[in-house]
């Protein structure tokens, strides 16, 4: 059964309950005032779906603390019924970070992971350049700290081994792994990986679960790179609501291998859930991208954790 609105329909009606979210974070021409609309008229109570967002971010959110911008966040979260939100890197963002640099950022997040326990996950943000800090820091973070996963950006490729000893602990300890990945017109930044890097580290680590960041931006070419590769999914966040995105995902991967993200901070909840709730999906596969697949995903560390879901 295809649901009982389009993309454009869920964009008008919800706009209005992030318009305070939109214009906080820097998109113009929307007056709250103007949109305020009451969270009953959003079409977003369909079948009781848990919502839980991969792809999150403290940057480019008003506050001056990292509590006040999360407290942002969450009440622009809660106005769409999201649940549970991962957050990875703090500010200032670093495309080649230091060991301080990503420490730094990293107990920024776990600030506002101790602050909201029951809402809130995190991933620690590495490089693996830097291959010994960055296992130190998956130590403090995850196996001793409350990290369930680990973001690695463009300081280098995935395809590199020297990223291996990272992988192969993530695997003993359940973490989940995402991956940024783009494929980009003008050229990628020299240490950023493609969906095709990513293949080959999933061909390296067949039995570690690694999800693909941003679909490889061109998603028709990112699904393509990953397909063959099961133990990588790929996470929709972080570009406009095509038509024909999620349905190609689900068709060529299988709904099991989709999971929504935001990518909020730089985009908004409703364009991203829009790619969603527009998409001609069938309900089941529709509640297994918004949030049953990354509990599935979740679910060994969390249990090791004592987390109760």
């Amino acid at each position: 059964m295809m649901n009982s609105f389009d993309r454009r329909t869920f964009i008008t009606l919800s706009t209005g309950g992030v318009a305070a979210g939109l214009g906080a974070v820097g998109s113009a021409g929307v007056s709250t005032a103007e949109t305020e609309v009451s969270s009953r008229d959003l079409p977003l109570a369909t079948d009781g779906d848990a919502i839980w967002d991969l792809h999150c971010h403290l940057s480019g959110v008003p506050g001056q603390t990292v509590e006040e911008r999360a407290a942002q966040l969450l009440e622009y979260a809660d106005r769409m019924q999201i649940q549970r939100l991962i957050f990875f890197m703090g500010w200032p963002w670093s495309q080649n970070p230091t060991p301080d640099d990503f420490r730094r950022q990293n107990d920024q997040v776990i600030r506002v992971l101790e602050r909201w326990p029951e809402r809130l996950f995190g991933f620690a943000y590495l490089n693996a350049s830097h291959p010994d800090a960055s296992l130190a820091e998956i130590e403090r973070c995850i196996h001793e700290g409350p990290m369930v996963g680990i973001k690695l950006w463009v300081a280098s490729k995935c395809s590199e081994e020297e990223i291996d000893p990272l992988i192969r602990r993530c695997g003993e300890l359940n973490a989940l792994i995402y991956q940024h990945t783009f494929f980009k017109v003008t050229g990628n930044l020299a240490g950023e990986s493609t969906p095709l890097d990513l293949a080959q580290l999933a061909a390296r680590h067949p039995e570690v679960p690694l999800i693909c960041g941003h679909t490889g931006g061109d998603w028709t070419l990112g699904i393509r790179a990953i397909r063959e590769f099961p133990n990588v999914s790929v996470g929709i966040g972080g570009s406009d609501p095509t038509a024909g995105f999620v349905e190609m995902a689900v068709r060529e991967l299988g709904p099991e291998r989709v999971v929504y993200g935001s990518d909020i901070g730089g985009r908004s909840f409703a364009t991203q859930l829009a790619k969603v709730y527009g998409a001609e999906i069938t309900p089941e596969e529709r509640k297994l991208i918004l949030g049953g697949n990354l509990r599935r995903m979740l679910k060994p560390i969390l249990q090791k954790k004592g987390v109760t879901l």
